[in-house]
């Protein structure tokens, strides 16, 4: 039986990679087979390519260098992780695919939102979530959260990516909110701007029911 694909999205800040934690956490007393991964990175090669991507110290990185790392990354972990996951039934938690580069690379950067689409159709082999869950959250607090975790968290603090000025996590964020329009048959839109568990109900309670139609029917 095929696997399940489920994928985790939104802005810098926004809690998705607590909530897929969470998520995973769940599935785990559910005693229901999953593995959680993230992108970038997801394999030895991907995340190899991830320190490139997110290193602050790689300022002269062009927008197109950064649009194909990522999605040689992606490649490398759909062909080696993630497909085989799902052939084997399993549940595949993704924090991050292609609605990334498209917020990201498209709106954020600039590059045509079809060329973005056309690169990663190629390095994904088509390869679509099942279930997407898209947590929304302010700029302004976004960026709160993301000092606050880089405090916290990270010696080297906040990431190439993270460190781009407060327009451009506008427009990724605009992305996004364009992106869940265009395929609400797929896309779950949660307020991020609530308390964890609020958050963490929310999406509990939707991936069981697709879960059991899934599984189930």
């Amino acid at each position: 039986m095929k696997g399940l694909f489920i994928t985790f999205e939104g802005p810098d800040g926004s809690g998705k990679t607590t909530q897929i934690r969470k998520l995973a956490n769940y599935l785990k007393e559910k005693e229901i087979p999953y593995i959680l991964t993230r992108e970038p990175g997801g394999t030895k090669i991907s995340d190899d390519i991830r320190s490139i991507i997110l290193n602050p110290a790689y300022n002269e990185l062009t927008d197109e260098t950064e649009i194909l790392l990522y999605a040689a990354s992606r490649a490398q972990h759909v062909r080696e992780k993630i497909k085989p996951a799902l052939e084997s039934g399993k549940i595949v938690l993704c924090d991050r695919f292609v609605d990334a580069s498209i917020a990201y690379q498209g709106y954020g950067l600039g590059i045509p939102i079809k060329t973005v689409k056309s690169i990663n159709e190629f390095a994904t082999e088509g390869l679509t979530p099942d279930r997407t869950y898209l947590l929304d959250i302010s700029p302004e607090n976004a960026r709160n959260r993301m000092l606050e975790r880089a405090e916290t968290e990270y010696e080297e603090g906040l990431d190439r990516i993270e460190q781009r000025h407060y327009a451009y996590h506008c427009k990724v964020r605009e992305g996004f909110s364009n992106i869940y329009r265009e395929n609400k048959h797929r896309i779950c839109f949660i307020d991020g701007d609530r308390s964890q568990d609020q958050v963490f109900e929310d999406i509990k309670n939707d991936v069981m029911q697709v879960i059991n139609g899934r599984y189930f029917k």
